[in-house]
């Protein structure tokens, strides 16, 4: 509800339309409201010169002090004042027409205190006719804007809001006449309009820790972004370059995650920076001062693995000459990062199983019990679910280290990224090789169009390899391999998630096939003709290290799948109509079971 004069004139009614809306919406006003009014096309212009204003690249103080410079040139006022405040309630920046940095204290000489408190207080806006009959002004502030008995002043501010919250306030005044009530109510259909304005603009200043130089033509407007908070609050972790949708959402994931002491499983294709990701968990939580131990578990035996991890005590095996801390000690109150967890054997499966559920272990060839606390983050790139279903990963093992599973994604699904992560890649190479390449745009339209089915990995190798390779300095879209027709990527890609069986045989070369680039040679992708598919050398192929016919080897195949021609086909790399066709050849009669 506005807060009126005291003086016995009665409330504006509810339903009644303000003068300003009516003058905006038809255009009618009477020649008093003419006298006292701007017109319709000095207001909308104005309005728009606020916008610009609000919008320029400037310091904020500078911005306000614009706007109510703006006020000024189609209102009726005497004094203007933008008040900000701090988050203790102390006033930060007072502005007003004309002003400038040596003369911010003269603009707080005009700011009615009392009234100002009553607004923020209220959070609604004040609006009197005339102050002097109006309880919320004091002597003092009377005397700052120059009331008399001779020189009347009406007034009205509006609170300025950030979200729900009251963080300043807009003020205008003007010595009474008769059209006072009219400019009142104008006002106060006018004001909180510009008030929403700077809010949103104080918004995005402060959302950018404070910087009051932040180029606001370089941003989007504060009413577009949708989650402002979340852009406020962007995680940054070292070494992890991008600004893709697929990865904000994994360090919004990681950066809720890192705050609970639980395991993680972190999936994903290889290449992804899944160990990144670990160690932001690990910076990003209360153990960010302890230890980050890391290990890769497919790169040692299984009698090594153990000894790394649990340690081992002096005499314990042939070369233990000394006691020797294990990862789990080492990484102790911090983290512990297994990565390739997927490739451990099943019997120390059960032993990793104890200590991950205990936290406690014995080190080998030792008989003492040492506890420890220590969050466990695990990476593969397998299918653990299938690997549980074929009973080569223990259900139980699985469930405990999969507590909170995060999907890393692969390069192909954050495609807006690899010019940043490119750019990086060739910013390193020049500083190590002295160089000065760039890419062109060609450069950037063909990586950008690659699938990388090795990642950021492969993605770094190939810049690295046309860095090396390229004559001028530039890298264009010739000086690539695959525009060349000598990159393997695609090939690998289709050998990865095409028709490769997980018992496939050996790669061999494919007779008489001059027409196959040397990338689909490189792969078991068997060549649509009609004629008999080749399976391997003329007269003999392998399978499970022994040599076979065609024949002997399609037999082996539909034993092996029981009797079932699509199965055995795609064991065999071939298509249903191939294997009916090498049935029929060979005469091989079909087994019903």
């Amino acid at each position: 509800m506005l807060d009126r004069d005291n003086n016995g004139q009665p409330e504006e009614n509810a339903g009644q339309t303000p003068p300003c809306c009516s003058s905006l919406h038809d255009g009618k006003r009477d020649d008093s409201e003419s006298a006292i009014l701007p017109s319709r096309a000095s207001v909308l212009a104005g309005i728009w010169e606020i916008v610009k204003a609000l919008t320029a690249p400037s310091g904020l103080d500078v911005t306000l002090a614009k706007v109510v410079d703006l006020l000024r040139s189609f209102l009726q006022m005497r004094h203007g004042i933008i008040s900000l405040f701090d988050s203790d309630g102390e006033l930060e920046i007072t502005v007003g027409a004309g002003w400038t940095e040596s003369c911010g204290e003269r603009c707080r000489t005009y700011l009615p205190r009392k009234a100002i408190d009553h607004i923020v207080a209220t959070d609604t806006p004040l609006a009197t006719e005339n102050i002097a009959v109006h309880s919320a002004f004091t002597a003092a502030d009377m005397e700052v804007l120059g009331v008399s008995e001779n020189i009347p002043v009406s007034f009205v501010g509006v609170p300025i809001r950030v979200d729900a919250n009251v963080v300043g306030t807009l003020t205008i005044d003007h010595v009474l006449d008769n059209g006072s009530r009219v400019w009142l109510d104008y006002n106060l259909c006018l004001l909180p309009l510009i008030a929403n304005l700077v809010g949103q603009i104080v918004k995005s200043h402060r959302s950018f820790d404070g910087d009051p130089e932040q180029p606001m033509a370089q941003q989007d407007l504060l009413p577009k972004q949708k989650h402002p908070a979340r852009q406020r609050n962007k995680i940054h972790v070292e070494g992890m370059i991008g600004d893709s949708l697929a990865l904000r959402g994994l360090l919004e994931k990681v950066a809720v995650v890192a705050k609970a002491k639980i395991a993680v499983l972190l999936r994903g294709e290889s290449g992804t920076g899944k160990e990144l990701v670990a160690k932001a968990i690990h910076e990003l939580s209360p153990r960010a001062k302890r230890p980050f131990i890391k290990l890769n578990c497919a790169a040692l035996p299984e009698t090594v693995l153990e000894s790394e991890l649990f340690g081992h005590e002096k005499g314990a095996f042939t070369s233990a000459f000394n006691s020797r801390k294990g990862r789990f000690e080492l990484a102790d109150k911090g983290t512990l990062f297994l990565d390739e967890i997927g490739e451990i054997s099943a019997s120390f499966q059960a032993k990793l199983l104890r200590v991950l559920q205990e936290q406690e272990f014995e080190r080998v060839g030792g008989n003492q019990t040492i506890k420890v606390d220590v969050r466990i983050i695990a990476a593969t790139n397998k299918n653990l679910e299938e690997a549980v279903a074929r009973n080569e990963f223990r259900a139980d093992l699985y469930y405990r280290i999969s507590v909170v599973p995060l999907l890393v994604p692969a390069l192909r699904e954050r495609r807006s990224d690899i010019p940043l992560l490119a750019a990086e890649f060739l910013k390193n190479f020049n500083g190590e090789n002295g160089r000065m390449l760039t890419f062109d745009p060609s450069a950037i339209e063909v990586l950008i169009n690659c699938d990388f089915p090795g990642n950021i990995r492969e993605l770094e190798n190939c810049v690295y390899r046309t860095a090396v390779l390229a004559a001028g300095p530039s890298i264009g879209r010739g000086d690539f391999a695959c525009c060349q027709g000598k990159c393997f990527a695609e090939a690998l890609h289709k050998s990865r998630f095409g028709k490769i069986a997980l018992q496939s045989p050996p790669i061999v070369p494919l007779p008489a096939v001059a027409a196959i680039p040397p990338a689909a040679a490189a792969v078991a992708v068997p060549p649509e003709i009609t004629s008999q598919p080749p399976l391997g050398p003329a007269g003999a192929v392998q399978l499970n290290g022994a040599r076979m016919t065609d024949a002997e080897r399609v037999i082996e195949a539909m034993e092996r799948c029981g009797w079932v021609q699509a199965k055995a086909a795609r064991l065999l790399g071939l298509t249903p109509r191939q294997i009916g066709y090498m049935l029929r050849k060979y005469g091989i009669e079909i087994k019903r079971l």
